[in-house]
């Protein structure tokens, strides 16, 4: 993400999440920002008063769910000078579950502008309300990332601040190799991946609604079964399965989990197993990438009748060159969701989120249509 200080640009990456009420990140705040008035690489921002309606609204309809409660905020604080009460937030660290308290911002970012095709030279200044934290609440974070960038449902989610119809519609395509970029589009499309220049995404796209959950500003699919080779496993209890962009593997409630072992291990009777790796609990002997061998599709059955299907490339994770595991991860008896499905499933399928019709839509594999989510042409073209 680029924001703009100083008068240039300055590249950040931050924490894709799509549960989070707002944006928060490495930075400061500063009443009288100006020309050179920043450290250099130092991201300065400009405060919301304790006074103003959005620091009112994140705190009490925009707070974060956490189990216990974060330690309440107060609106004690002040920047030498400014003459008005700061606004604390309560943030939770999707990393260590732990809560840390920010600044509430006003703060700028700028999005590329496409055609679907190809990366404009334009571009779009985003003014949103985001929040500060010190760099000590981001050690937990892999490297170089520097925060969190929320894409919920949120009002104050970074598409929310976009003009119509471009707030209404997310896609997601991650890339299944962390050397390579994936592609983020806000609006409703066209989207174009190489080497298939003239085939709209879009049309490889299932679409089934998006469900509302409770206290919750995530993104949720029905899912009534699980069917591996014809044998189909029955979600009992809520169909709601979530969607999370911080998870790295499908979680499954035990019950769920022990059925799904249990009908893979049958559909792979022949391949030899190998000892389970944690997280996993099933894995496979496989030499180089899967040892040419041939793993059965995992479908995720809908409740309007549509399949989600996630293949080998998604459902098998190479752990050393001579051991690979299904990419399912046991959540326990008593897990908060049936399923989260999580980032591992994600890759290199194309996914829309879109807000206005509440659906959602996905491709499955695009390795099967010769393409990947790393395939978007970012060649910087001019859009007069």
């Amino acid at each position: 993400m680029t924001t703009y200080v100083n008068s240039e640009f300055l590249h950040t990456n931050l924490l894709i999440d799509i549960d989070a009420p707002f944006t928060w990140n490495d930075c400061t705040v500063q009443w009288n920002i100006y020309p050179g008035s920043c450290p250099s690489n130092t991201l300065c921002t400009s405060p919301v008063s304790c006074e103003e309606y959005q620091c009112t609204d994140v705190r009490t309809t925009y707070s974060y769910e956490h189990n216990p409660p974060c330690p309440p905020v107060t609106n004690s604080s002040t920047l030498p000078g400014w003459g008005f009460c700061t606004c604390p937030v309560n943030v939770v660290n999707p990393v260590t579950g732990s809560c840390d308290e920010a600044l509430l911002n006003y703060e700028e970012f700028t999005v590329n502008t496409s055609n679907g095709r190809n990366v404009f030279t334009g571009f779009l200044l985003v003014t949103t309300n985001s929040a500060c934290v010190p760099s000590s609440s981001l050690e937990s974070f892999p490297e170089n990332v520097t925060g969190v960038m929320a894409f919920s449902s949120s009002s104050y989610a970074l598409q929310r601040y976009l003009v119509e119809p471009l707030k209404n519609s997310l896609a997601i395509c991650l890339p299944s190799n962390s050397s390579a970029p994936g592609v983020l589009f806000f609006g409703s499309g066209p989207y174009y991946l190489l080497p298939n220049s003239g085939v709209d995404v879009r049309s490889l796209l299932s679409y089934t609604p998006l469900l509302k959950h409770p206290d919750s500003l995530g993104y949720y699919i029905g899912v009534k079964a699980i069917v591996i080779k014809n044998k189909s496993i029955g979600i009992t209890g809520s169909f709601s399965t979530k969607l999370s962009t911080l998870e790295p593997y499908t979680i499954l409630r035990t019950d769920i989990y022990k059925r799904v072992i249990w009908a893979f291990s049958v559909a792979t009777i022949g391949i030899p197993l190998a000892r389970p790796v944690s997280p996993f609990g099933l894995c496979y002997k496989a030499i180089g990438t899967h040892a040419g061998l041939k793993f059965p599709n995992i479908d995720f059955s809908l409740e309007d009748g549509k399949k989600w299907t996630v293949d080998m490339a998604n459902s098998i994770k190479q752990i050393t060159k001579d051991v690979a595991c299904l990419a399912f991860v046991d959540g326990g008896a008593t897990a908060e969701h049936a399923i989260v499905i999580g980032t591992y499933q994600f890759e290199d399928n194309f996914l829309v989120f879109d807000l206005e019709n509440s659906t959602f839509g996905f491709s499955s594999s695009l390795l099967h249509q010769k393409t990947s989510c790393s395939n978007f042409n970012f060649t910087v073209t001019d859009d007069n």
